[in-house]
């Protein structure tokens, strides 16, 4: 997620070249800028960020980019199942 000094979303035609220097002066694998647009976008979801801010945050007008870019992580799938059921089975 790249920036303009006033804070909003970078050109992405000029993303390329701003991802791909960085990664070749630390020395670490080349990777796809998309990769880690999807890797941010999940990171978000995963810290509970609310939809409407990781739009903004990402640059995104509509929501379908949400489903596009955010994925679930297993650990969120699993970590559902525990509050459901004490909702479900309380014991008071």
């Amino acid at each position: 997620m790249f920036a303009q000094p006033n804070g909003r979303p970078s050109d992405p035609r000029g993303d390329h070249d701003t991802w791909k220097a960085p990664l070749k002066e630390a020395n670490v694998r080349d990777a796809c800028l998309h990769d880690a647009r999807q890797t941010a976008a999940t990171m978000l979801l995963v810290l509970g960020v609310p939809t409407r801010a990781a739009m903004e945050v990402m640059g995104w007008s509509q929501m379908a980019m949400t489903t596009r870019y955010q994925h679930l992580a297993p650990e969120l799938i699993s970590g559902i199942a525990e509050p459901v059921a004490g909702l479900l089975w309380r014991t008071n």
